[in-house]
């Protein structure tokens, strides 16, 4: 796997928005690379922004935030790469949410580190690498 591509799971492109420890912990992981989200947190970021019905400044910079990363897109082979790990997952009898099943068939189909500080989301998961940090208190 690529250790100069990368892709952030929702919750880490919330700590960078938000800077503080928690995006201090996940700094290294993120400096100097090819930062890629998956097409679904693109989507759960704007949830998360109309969920909490923030104003005109903060909906801009949630738009300038998310211009600073590749979006990957949905293709046929991701759609593959879920219906296989959705299913694998359900044969291990640990379901996965959807939207982390998507994030994970992303990762899977590019070969690349999904960057997380939800790594018990993505376990048992087939050609996922997970990369995490314990948050300091």
């Amino acid at each position: 796997m690529s250790d100069a591509k990368i892709i952030l799971d929702t919750n880490i492109v919330s700590y960078l928005m938000r800077g503080g420890r928690e995006a201090e912990a996940y700094a290294p992981h993120v400096q100097g690379k090819l930062l890629s989200i998956a097409f679904i947190t693109v989507g759960e970021m704007y949830f998360g922004a109309e969920n909490k019905n923030w104003g005109e400044k903060k909906r801009k910079e949630l738009e300038t935030t998310l211009r600073n990363f590749v979006v990957i897109p949905y293709d046929h082979e991701i759609a593959r790469c879920y219906g296989r790990l959705v299913a694998e997952r359900k044969r291990k009898g640990k379901p996965i949410a959807p939207n982390d099943a998507w994030i994970a068939a992303c990762t899977v189909r590019h070969k690349v580190p999904l960057v997380t500080n939800n790594a018990k989301d993505f376990e048992k998961i087939t050609g996922l690498e997970t990369v995490t940090e314990r948050i300091p208190e």
